[in-house]
């Protein structure tokens, strides 16, 4: 089982990931992803899922229209871990790759 970050190590991690945040009441981190279209997102979440099921982790997410709202934990860590990490920056990575 992956280890579950400290408050401390969590808020360090969240320096170098922008646009992420702690989840308020919970051990978790969110981000909202707006892009042009539903097109567009929906090829996000495509893409975003083939990274997730290759790492076999996988996000709570919620999309509408050109929205995609995520939020990241480990489940069986009770809270946020480097595989969280690991997944918001590849989000992060391939909503760059994405015009808006």
């Amino acid at each position: 089982m992956t280890e579950r970050l400290t408050a401390e190590a969590r808020r360090t991690a969240l320096a170098d990931l922008p646009g992420w945040s702690e989840v308020a009441g919970r051990d978790a981190i969110a981000r909202t992803f707006v892009f042009a279209d539903f097109n567009e997102a929906f090829g996000f979440m495509a893409r975003v899922a083939l990274v997730a099921e290759k790492s076999d982790h996988h996000p709570e997410w919620r999309n509408v229209y050109k929205t995609v709202e995520v939020v990241l934990a480990t489940h069986d860590a009770g809270g946020v871990t480097r595989r969280d990490l690991a997944l918001a920056r590849a989000m992060n990575a391939i909503a760059d790759g994405r015009s808006r």
